[in-house]
């Protein structure tokens, strides 16, 4: 995945010296460059490989700084050369585990920065077809192809202005793509056509803000003051905000910013992590059945961090009491979905969670999950739990089985379907993982239950049940039309 964080603030405004903490007063930062710092690594757990500062001073001077954060916190690469890029009054931030960003570029738009979200699924035919015109040249590598934030660089810069550019990049790529764009003019903000990440716009006495997750604006003074929808495009200036593209009528926002990786104290269309979060949690314990639940367990668990606000729900629903059986070590170790792969996701996995053994031992224990992937990670943890004596060990996920592989954004990668803990059981029973695909995407149904028990097998649960796609569906309380849900039901 990856985040952004964009900011403009007025000359008058930097001559204020606001100086709340001390980096700022030893720093003599401006207020654009504390908001820009700040709001960045607001978004440092939505990757964990590159991060980047680009700013901009009023004669249109860009300067940035771009390190690896791969193993150290995004402030701590960065304080160091604040100093340097002091003096703007506008930037863009970005942290980004698909290559270097935000990029610097000149093209006959001028000097210009850009930074994105998302994933360009025809990124090869795209570049096939700019080497055909014979007119790019791409100078960025993101692993072994091209960054395909240059791509979305060049898709923009072939137009006369960067209203047409914009436009050109939104309907020639394929997969998502939500921009920030630094121009001596101000910050322009960009949502995916089909409003799969979220940009949203804050102030502050004047400032203007574009963010991706809006906890990064309560503690930075900003108010949301508003949501862009699919497709839409606004400019940030000193003097306010300017309309560029008016959103589109169609939105496919990915569900799973609510389940999962989103931060619990955002919001995305008015609508909070959290309290989605706990939604989920109420609704798996009434399907459950509150009586069986009290009767079968004797305390709820979360996975920590983003399954403890559904075993929070949980718990609350059925009167249960909510128990720490493991809490996360998170001073030195990313999210576990970040790391590209499966080996380097196991280490995280295995050495940041620490288990609380006086509530483990002789306990039927009730887990809540946010999802159940690849399945690896909850089997080692449920090893170490059963070395503790533990007594049973029941798993509640917040959605339905996953069984596709997302291919709007770089969310946790796969390489194939296999690796997909629904599909290995699939293939177990019918020798074919691509068999019989609607019949398990069937709640209820014979094939779907026969799945459910083979992962409640590999992973060596006492039970396992999953959350319906309805009830998911009404817990964040958009209609579905609105909601990406491609990885339960494969449906655009």
């Amino acid at each position: 995945m990856g985040g952004f964080f964009g900011v403009v603030t007025k000359r008058s405004k930097l001559q204020e010296e606001r100086q709340q903490d001390e980096l700022a007063r030893k720093a003599n930062l401006s207020e654009c460059l504390r908001s820009l710092y700040y709001g960045t690594d607001y978004h440092s757990h939505l990757g964990n490989q590159r991060g980047g500062l680009l700013v901009c001073d009023d004669n249109g001077r860009l300067k940035r700084s771009i390190h690896d954060i791969s193993n150290a916190q995004f402030r701590t690469k960065f304080q160091d050369d604040l100093r340097d890029l002091d003096g703007a009054t506008h930037g863009i931030g970005s942290i980004s585990d698909t290559g270097d960003q935000p990029l610097m570029l000149f093209s006959g738009l001028g000097h210009f920065g850009l930074t994105m979200v998302g994933k360009i699924t025809n990124l090869q035919s795209l570049c096939q077809a700019a080497f055909r015109n014979n007119h790019v040249l791409f100078a960025e590598k993101a692993g072994d192809s091209v960054n395909p934030t240059e791509l979305a660089a060049s898709l923009v810069s072939m137009e006369g202005n960067f209203k047409a550019g914009i436009l050109n990049a939104q309907n020639k790529i394929e997969g998502s793509c939500s921009m920030l764009i630094l121009s001596k003019e101000g910050v322009w903000a960009v949502r995916d056509r089909y409003g799969r990440t979220p940009v949203v716009i804050g102030e502050s006495e004047g400032s203007y803000a574009a963010t991706f997750e809006t906890c990064a604006f309560p503690n930075l003074g900003y108010k949301v003051v508003r949501w862009l929808g699919p497709g839409e495009a606004v400019l940030l200036t000193q003097d306010g905000i300017q309309n560029v593209l008016p959103p589109r009528p169609e939105m496919k926002i990915c569900a799973f910013l609510w389940i999962y990786y989103g931060f619990p104290a955002s919001s995305y269309e008015g609508i909070n992590v959290e309290h989605v979060r706990n939604r989920c949690g109420e609704m798996l314990a009434k399907h459950e059945g509150i009586e069986e639940a009290r009767k079968s367990f004797d305390a709820v668990v979360g996975v920590p961090d983003s399954g403890t606000a559904h075993a929070l729900g949980y718990a609350q629903a059925a009167g249960l009491p909510y128990r720490r059986a493991f809490v996360k070590y998170t001073p030195t170790w990313p999210r576990s979905f970040i790391p590209a792969n499966q080996s380097s996701r196991a280490l995280v996995a295995s050495m940041k969670l620490l288990p609380v053994e006086d509530f483990v031992k002789d306990n039927r224990l009730l887990f809540c999950e946010d999802s159940v992937v690849r399945g690896t990670q909850l089997r080692d943890t449920i090893v170490r739990l059963k070395e503790l004596g533990v007594k049973e060990i029941h798993m509640r996920a917040a959605c339905p089985p996953i069984l596709f592989n997302c291919k709007y954004l770089n969310f946790s990668p796969a390489r194939t379907v296999m690796e997909l803990a629904s599909r290995r059981a699939i293939a177990y029973l019918e020798g074919d993982c691509e068999k019989n695909l609607d019949e398990y995407m069937k709640e209820g149904s014979e094939k779907y239950e026969a799945m459910v028990r083979k992962v409640s097998e590999e992973l060596h649960l006492t039970s396992l049940k999953y959350q319906t796609l309805d009830d998911m569906i009404r817990a964040i309380g958009l209609p579905k039309e609105k909601l990406c849900t491609y990885c339960w039901d494969g449906k655009d």
